[in-house]
């Protein structure tokens, strides 16, 4: 082993909230601006064909720290939030990939929304992180960290927040950051953890932006950057996207000062599909402002608008530019992490150690991969793929409790095959019978 491969790599993964396909310019947007983003998508590994385990964040966020499905990682609807900070998400002791890393040595920080457990035993702290800052529930206000729900007749005053607390966090104890946005602010507490480590620390940087979630405030710098004749819920959308995207930028500049670019993995992915909603905090107005390319439908569904979603490694160090359409999921980031770092996996996970392939040393797994959520159940394998119940949406309406897509040659499912090819309709329902917990 050389003396390169023995030495220890860092780890940052990065999460967004509701950030669709089509939110990245690495993957066809032209409307979105995502320069740093695309440096990175393009000087790694960009996955065309990476998946949440979930179209919601909860679970899909727990299988990225479990390496499991959502169903065995005991988390399978988004968690609520609430005032008292008990609700249960992760199990206690799970083997999370801030338990493996920490166990190897590496020093562990979660930085931004957690959403999978605010109850003692679920938080961070309980899941082998060192450190901790950022909230627990679904979203916060991006000015006050403060928790809140909006409600309101759309025809009176407009909508009213309710049900507010603060929600904001440094390790155990509450959180009040000078006023400032809550992405530039994650940001600057990434880049101070990474300014603390000692050279030879390796570090683990689990950093989770609750932007383009709503609800949707960027500062006018970030809107100013987009065209005012643009649609207004994209312009908004656009802008807390640039704003990551700056974020992502000023914390490889913050490697690069410290000589630990090149000697750090870096994963990026999405937590489920961009959303189409009706919410009070736009007045009854269906909301669109994200995209998921020419996918079928929203965050939600389990067509494939509510779980491909944009992802790339980067390790300049090791891993070759290339584009990749093999079929990932985010349960598969931990063993493949762990692979990249030289660290055991833990038994009994789901996901695949993808990271042979990344290094250009193996083959690319193939596998059976499944998807359960509010009703709707779907199986791929190969191209094929079946969708049970799907959700239907206003823009892409459906009336088949069955839907059979070959996403080879159809990848944004308008045919159902389910009337032509009765046999891998039978096949693929058993497959999905077969899949208990």
């Amino acid at each position: 082993m050389s003396a390169q491969e023995a030495r220890k790599p860092n780890v940052i993964v990065i999460l967004t909230d509701d950030q669709g396909y089509g939110d990245l310019g690495a993957n066809g947007a032209a409307d979105i601006k995502t320069p740093h983003l695309d440096r990175l998508a393009n000087g790694g590994i960009r996955f065309t064909n990476w998946h949440a385990t979930s179209p919601v964040c909860s679970p899909s966020r727990a299988s990225v720290l479990t390496g499991k499905y959502p169903q065995r990682a005991g988390i399978v609807q988004v968690l609520t939030s609430r005032p008292t900070f008990d609700v249960p998400g992760l199990k206690p002791g799970e083997n999370t990939l801030a338990r493996s890393l920490q166990g190897a040595g590496y020093r562990t920080a979660a930085v931004g929304k957690w959403h999978v457990g605010s109850a003692p035993e679920s938080r961070p702290m309980a899941q082998g992180f060192d450190e901790f800052y950022g909230f627990y529930s679904g979203w916060i206000d991006y000015y006050s960290t403060r928790y809140y729900t909006l409600s309101g007749n759309p025809g009176a005053s407009g909508p009213v927040p309710q049900n507010i607390f603060h929600d904001f966090w440094r390790n155990g104890e509450e959180a009040y950051p000078e006023p400032a946005y809550q992405t530039e602010l994650l940001a600057q507490e990434a880049r101070a953890f990474i300014g603390r480590q000692p050279a030879n620390q390796p570090f683990f940087l689990y950093l989770t932006f609750g932007a383009p979630h709503y609800p949707m405030m960027a500062p006018q710098k970030y809107l100013d950057r987009f065209p005012k004749e643009m649609d207004r819920d994209r312009r908004m959308h656009a802008a807390m996207i640039a704003a990551i995207d700056d974020a992502v930028g000023s914390i490889v500049d913050e490697l690069k000062r410290r000589g630990q670019d090149q000697n750090t993995i870096l994963f990026f992915q999405a937590d489920n599909g961009a959303t189409e909603e009706r919410r009070a905090d736009h007045q009854g107005r269906l909301y669109r402002g994200g995209s998921n390319g020419e996918f079928r439908a929203w965050k939600g569904s389990l067509w494939e608008g509510g779980h491909r979603v944009p992802a790339f490694v980067y390790w300049p160090e090791r891993i070759r530019p290339r584009v990749e359409a093999s079929t990932g999921m985010g349960l598969d980031i931990l063993p493949s992490i762990l692979g990249l770092a030289g660290v055991p996996a833990p038994a009994g996970i789901d996901g695949a150690d993808l990271s042979p392939s990344w290094l250009n040393r193996g083959p690319w797994p193939q596998r059976t991969l499944y998807w359960e959520y509010d009703g709707q159940r779907a199986v791929r394998r190969g191209d094929w793929k079946l969708v049970l119940r799907p959700r239907p949406s206003l823009a892409f309406p459906n009336t088949n409790e069955t839907w059979l897509s070959n996403l080879k040659d159809d990848p944004y499912e308008k045919r159902n095959w389910f009337d032509d090819r009765p046999d891998i309709v039978k096949e693929l329902q058993q497959l999905l019978a077969d899949w208990r917990w």
